[in-house]
């Protein structure tokens, strides 16, 4: 069987190339197409050459390849898949939009709608200042075309999975098609628990504004009894430090080894994003960390809140620094109710293992009988993954 991933674009490693990483893993022998590839750390793409549009060679694609959004779709559709059995792409953008025909099976792991095309579209323009005037009124009519052309082009996928029943229900809003959940891999394997902690919380995240890093900072701020520490950095670092109180240390973008010891050490994760699903907040709860998250998003599906017996964390209702700091208090009045090992133990529901076992046991389901032989490599059952996490948990 012949199979070809396709990736929006392969510029930073993040949480989608971590995603493409674990599909690779399942499809080693896959062929991997993008609109443009200039990846400078090449670990999540296993080696692979990349069959990159003719977007690639644009002036300035390399560092303003967004420009080139009104191409995309375009660019896309030009992507020859007619030689192959399967096709799985990795869709934030304009992946899932590949021609494919009847003989061939699509399978679309999307991690949103196109954010700025839909229900983001007015906060897009207002924190690009695009409110008003004649590139406001050019930037609406092509955010109107993508709209368009992305819910047409959902039509051609087969089957559709989503990574949270936030996003779930996003597709539904946008293609009126179901999706199927499977959530995103989180490599656990680097992040152990530790269950003595200090008294400090801890904020880690790239510094853009639906972050709201500066909402966290600010809040903290008002409460000096309350130690927080902030990694990261971004746009969004001048506004960060001029909200900061003495009681705030901002340690800029730090080394991985960094980061996982402040997220074992913390008292708490505070997390004040609406998230597709936030990997972050899981990375905190297999450290044995609680999380205070705000109560929207992907964090109500892994985050156990209060009221539940054996709680991983507490939601805020609203983003604002009075709603937070009332849920770092009913935090630390309850703060016997949560447990590290209860905390690492709801992390494992997502781990790499697991997202592998699921995505495979799903295609496998809906492959035609003469491409469902053995055709992967390594070999994953949910049963299997399930059974081994059982025993790492007892032991």
């Amino acid at each position: 069987m012949k199979v070809a991933i396709v990736h929006d674009w392969l510029v930073v490693s993040g949480g989608a190339e971590k995603v493409l990483e674990n599909i690779i893993e399942c499809f080693p022998d896959a062929d991997l197409f993008s609109l443009v590839d200039f990846l400078e750390d090449r670990t999540c793409i296993k080696g692979k050459s990349v069959e990159t549009s003719f977007i690639q060679r644009m002036p300035f694609a390399k560092k303003r390849y967004r420009a080139y959004l009104p191409l995309m779709p375009i660019a896309i559709e030009q992507v020859d898949l007619s030689g192959y059995d399967l096709v799985i792409s990795s869709s934030h953008a304009v992946a899932k939009g590949v021609l494919t025909g009847p003989n061939q099976m699509h399978v679309s792991y999307v991690h949103s709608p196109i954010r700025y095309a839909w229900d983001l579209q007015h906060q897009y323009l207002r924190e690009s200042h695009l409110t008003t005037g004649i590139r406001s009124a050019m930037a609406r009519v092509l955010l109107h075309y993508i709209r368009g052309w992305d819910s047409r082009s959902a039509n051609g996928v087969d089957h559709l999975l989503a990574n949270s029943k936030f996003i779930a229900r996003r597709i539904k809003k946008a293609y009126q098609r179901e999706a199927t959940v499977i959530y995103p891999p989180v490599d656990l394997t680097h992040m152990p628990l530790r269950e003595d902690k200090e008294d400090f919380y801890v904020t880690a995240s790239r510094m853009v504004p639906y972050k709201r890093i500066d909402l966290i900072v600010k809040a903290f701020s008002q409460t000096p009894e309350r130690r927080l520490v902030v990694i990261g950095d971004g746009p969004d670092m001048k506004k960060v430090k001029a909200a900061a109180g003495d009681n705030v240390t901002i340690l800029g973008h730090q080394p991985f080894d960094v980061l996982v010891d402040h997220l074992q050490r913390a008292r708490a994760f505070v997390f004040a994003a609406e998230e597709d699903f936030g990997i972050s907040v899981v990375e905190a709860q297999a450290c044995g960390t609680p999380v205070i998250a705000f109560g929207r998003g992907g964090a109500l599906e892994s985050v156990l809140g209060l009221p539940q017996k054996r709680p991983t964390g507490v939601f805020f209702p609203e983003q604002t620094p009075e709603s937070l700091l009332e849920a770092v208090a009913r935090f630390e009045r309850h703060a016997s109710l949560f447990e590290p090992r209860q905390c690492r133990k709801n992390a494992e529901r997502f781990s790499a293992e697991k997202f592998k076992a699921e995505l495979m046991s799903f295609i496998d389901a809906r492959l035609p009988p003469e491409l469902a032989a053995d055709h992967r490599a390594p070999s994953y059952s949910v049963e299997e993954v399930l059974v081994d996490e059982d025993r790492h948990l007892v032991a």
